[in-house]
């Protein structure tokens, strides 16, 4: 896994748009573009990895930080994890959900939450081998603007 950066832009919005595409989201290829840069610019509000080598990423994660009280200090949110279908069923996303947040939590972070959508039985089952637990305690919900 590597940190990804303005360097990597072209490659991050091949895997974003095909990640977008494979799960219905609809945003021109400019939004796109403009969410992505900031990540790759060092904002501190989140990162993003590619999975694989820079030069031909098989994949992409970006987390998004936040602050909990409960939680006693930083914590990260997964917004995406992408692993191109040609290369599924290797142990690639198991293995980057064990890896990273082992190095998140050398950075300093508390918690990392995932969000697994309605029916997505595989990668609740990837994200439960990899330490993730069900919160019984809540119910997420949204708000958008």
């Amino acid at each position: 896994m590597t940190l990804a950066t303005p360097d990597h832009i072209d490659r991050m919005d091949g895997l974003v748009a095909a990640f977008h595409a494979e799960s219905g989201i609809e945003m021109g290829s400019d939004a796109r573009r403009a969410a992505i840069m900031p990540l790759l610019e060092g904002v501190p509000h989140g990162a993003a990895y590619l999975i694989g080598p820079p030069r031909a990423p098989i994949g992409y994660v970006v987390v998004s930080f936040g602050w909990s009280l409960s939680a006693g200090g930083m914590t990260g949110a997964i917004d995406e994890i992408f692993v191109r279908p040609g290369v599924r069923g290797r142990g690639i996303a198991s293995e980057t959900l064990q890896s990273l947040p082992r190095a998140l939590a050398a950075a300093g972070l508390r918690s990392l939450d995932l969000e697994v959508p309605r029916g997505g039985e595989r990668i609740l089952r990837i994200c439960t081998r990899a330490g993730f637990t069900q919160r019984p305690d809540s119910t997420l919900l949204s708000r958008r603007y």
